[in-house]
């Protein structure tokens, strides 16, 4: 059982639970008013193993900082729980049979390249490359954790009937949203554990940058998450609106609190913009997932009709 569960840590479960949640909304929106729902589990299960393929690899890569950090040293190759080697081999298995998953099974050959690209990025891009070598690699490596929607959206369409508008647009638009909200949303933990970073010696921001250029970058990429978020409104009905307003102006106040409190000197907990954060994207892509299931009259729509 032990042995179980260490595999289980090595795919990062609470990572995969954020890459799905981003997911299910761009299953959802891709053809509004109509659930696929053998469509929609296929593509969890095929995306849960591209991302426990991508994360077991990042370990791999990871083994030696993951000793240094406290926040990581329990992770199962740090603690020896589980050899390199089989770990590796659990990364290539769950990575091959994610694409087939995907291609034979969902019908998407397209989703099956998306996963493999997502894990060649993470792995080789941000985990091999960027993470060690610059303060800018959250935002590049992001790229990353923004493709489940690019694998949800190509299956749906994919399985489309003919004629029928694929609107990538709105898929282009999510992949934005998590690209943009993914800097504040890390460098909020980073803040948390700075020496951990430091003494891993990799460059994280705040590693490298004072506490207020820091939470300034956080305010300015939760200015440009939430603007994103408004790009898409035309295209669901007012449910997602008021969420993405909403939510949007709660989010953009926290974050200009933290920075506010970092100006004025005064002791700050950036772990909990992290933990807003979270909050902010479920709520934000719970409504858009609502406002899809319901096929609600658009924005677009409504507006001419006044």
């Amino acid at each position: 059982m032990d042995v179980v569960m260490a595999y289980i840590a090595l795919t990062k479960p609470r990572v995969i639970e954020l890459l799905l949640v981003a997911a299910i909304p761009a299953l959802l929106q891709a053809d509004r008013g109509h659930i696929h729902l053998s469509l929609v589990l296929l593509t969890l299960v095929g995306g849960w193993m591209g991302a426990a393929s991508a994360n077991s690899f990042n370990m791999v890569v990871d083994y030696d900082i993951d000793q240094v950090m406290k926040r990581t040293e329990r992770r199962p190759l740090a603690r020896h729980a589980i050899s390199r080697r089989a770990a590796l081999i659990f990364s290539i298995t769950l990575g091959v049979a994610s694409m087939l998953w995907l291609g034979l099974l969902a019908k998407s050959w397209l989703a099956a390249l998306f996963i493999l690209f997502t894990i060649f990025f993470y792995v080789v891009v941000y985990s091999m490359i960027l993470k060690r070598r610059t303060a800018q690699n959250v935002v590049w490596g992001g790229i990353a954790g923004c493709m489940p929607v690019f694998v949800s959206w190509a299956v749906i369409t994919d399985n489309l009937p003919e004629g029928q508008a694929h609107n990538w647009w709105q898929a282009v638009v999510l992949f934005l949203v998590i690209f943009f909200w993914t800097p504040p949303h890390t460098w909020a933990l980073a803040m948390r554990y700075k020496e951990d970073y430091k003494a891993a010696g990799v460059p994280m921001l705040p590693v490298v940058m004072d506490e207020v250029g820091v939470t300034r970058r956080i305010t300015i990429y939760t200015w440009a998450t939430v603007l994103c978020t408004l790009f898409l409104i035309p295209a669901a009905g007012w449910i997602y609106a008021a969420g993405a307003i909403g939510f949007g102006l709660w989010f953009i106040i926290m974050a200009h609190r933290l920075e506010a409190g970092v100006r004025r000197g005064i002791e700050v907990k950036p772990l909990k913009l992290f933990i807003l954060s979270n909050n902010y994207l479920a709520g934000v892509f719970v409504a858009l997932s609502v406002d899809a299931v319901l096929g609600l009259q658009t924005v677009s729509e409504i507006l001419p009709a006044l």
